[in-house]
């Protein structure tokens, strides 16, 4: 902190461990950097927490002058900008570890995911993570958690056995199924807005390898590639986890020749079971177009990035999502004209997911997440440069439009991008709608927690 910070903020930064940093501080730019570059934040003062008392008293100051507070741990979820906050940093906080006879690991609130695998793969175990092992664990369970493995095993979420959380009023609570139930169930599904998460306690599974991968399309041929998929998917089991996108690729040295800077059409496969099961489940996919690049194959969990290949660099995007009961011609037909090869948009990614299996049963202990009865997820990627975020948001717009026909009540906070509180409150249907709300307002009666993706304004 500088010399000229005055009482209050000398206050902030004698009740906490880690630093506070103001605008004029140096390595204040650093502290608040978010992932997804699009959304860069202005918050009044930024605390780097270490300890789950760290962020209990800067909740307690933030509360005591009046101010709203955010949470970052990786800032890969930063769909809005944290402005005018206490803006609470995670990424010090560094505590994991792995129970091997219970199946089940705890993880601090900065903890990514990929610290997770690598604790649990000599085991021959793995948790629920996300297609990007660069995802912070806590963000990514409290919005559903919706991964490779989710048709085998169901939503992060629905396996979480406990969690840490800090309350608006500065309490910290340990809360599960038989502790203030309430609280558990909003938090799993609702996401940040009725505290901040300092460690969650999950389960772990049985996965010593997988057969796993990925094949590459050309743009040619997207439209028999996507109405294939439409007709196979829903014959498979819930062991073979799949998901379709069409990728507009950058030019990028680094890409091999046939996917630089090319339209491509990529389907991911995550199957639980053996190589050759996969292959004659595969069959039917690589019948429908040639293949440009890719195969599956037996691979360590460790592996896992390489089935859907996320970026890893930081990147400027702005995001949409809905849920689809079914995946008709109709619907498949209204992607392609609106975002097919044949288009000029300034889209990163449109994304299927094939839901059903164990995401559609609900979980031993209830939550928060909407949406069971879904078929597929469908979800928007574009280019968040601020030049081109009219046109972005226009066309993701038109792209959830033409399958408006297919599309279900419900939504995910994870594929809800910067949606406001009326649409992130239609996620769920009015009696757990109604419930979330009241548990919000009794935890945080005066919305602390209002960045991000708030339930209320």
């Amino acid at each position: 902190m500088t010399a000229s910070t005055d009482l209050s903020f000398a206050d902030l930064a004698a009740a906490v461990n880690g630093p506070v940093l103001l605008p004029s501080d140096d390595g204040f730019a650093e502290e608040i950097f978010a992932w997804n570059v699009a959304n860069p934040h202005r918050p009044a003062v930024a605390v780097g927490a270490t300890s789950m008392a760290d962020v209990a008293a800067a909740v307690r100051w933030a509360g005591r002058h009046g101010l709203p507070v955010a949470v970052q741990a990786t800032g890969h979820g930063a769909v809005r900008p944290a402005v005018d906050c206490v803006l609470i940093t995670t990424s010090r906080m560094q505590s994991l570890s792995v129970d091997v006879a219970g199946k089940r690991a705890r993880a601090a609130a900065g903890v990514r995911w990929s610290q997770v695998i690598e604790a649990a793969a000599p085991h021959g175990l793995a948790p629920l993570n996300g297609s990007s092992s660069q995802v912070g664990v806590v963000g990514y369970t409290l919005g559903g958690g919706l991964g490779p493995l989710g048709r085998t095993f169901g939503f992060a979420a629905d396996h979480v056995r406990s969690v840490e959380i800090v309350t608006a009023d500065g309490v910290v609570r340990t809360v599960d199924a038989a502790h203030e139930s309430d609280l558990f169930w909003a938090v799993r599904g609702g996401k940040g807005n009725f505290g901040i998460v300092t460690a969650i306690e999950f389960d772990l599974f049985d996965v010593p390898s997988l057969t796993g991968g990925g094949f590459y399309f050309p743009a040619t041929h997207a439209a028999e590639v996507l109405h294939a998929y439409r007709a196979w998917a829903p014959t498979l089991p819930e062991r073979m986890n799949t998901s379709l996108a069409m990728l507009r690729l950058p030019p990028l040295p680094q890409l091999p020749e046939p996917l630089r800077g090319a339209f491509v059409v990529h389907l991911r496969v995550a199957y639980v079971g053996d190589t050759d099961t996969a292959a004659e489940l595969l069959a039917p996919m690589l019948a429908a177009a040639p293949v440009l690049l890719g195969g599956v194959g037996d691979m360590p969990y460790q592996a896992v990035d390489s089935i859907h290949q996320d970026p890893v660099d930081p990147t400027p995007t702005r995001e949409g999502g809905a849920l689809l009961g079914d995946l008709t011609a109709a619907t498949v037909e209204g992607l392609l004209a609106t975002a097919g090869p044949q288009v000029d948009v300034p889209l990163i990614m449109i994304e299927l997911r094939h839901l059903g299996g164990a995401l559609s049963r609900p979980p031993a202990v209830p939550n928060a997440i909407p949406g069971r009865d879904a078929a597929f997820s469908l979800f928007v990627i574009g280019l968040g440069v601020p030049e081109l975020v009219p046109a972005v948001d226009a066309v993701t717009a038109a792209v959830l439009a033409s399958a408006a026909d297919a599309t279900v009540p419900g939504g995910f906070m994870n594929f809800s991008g910067g949606a406001g509180p009326e649409a992130l409150q239609s996620n769920w249907p009015a009696p757990d709608r109604d419930r979330l709300l009241r548990i919000k307002r009794s935890y945080d009666p005066t919305n602390v927690f209002s960045t991000n993706q708030s339930l209320l304004p």
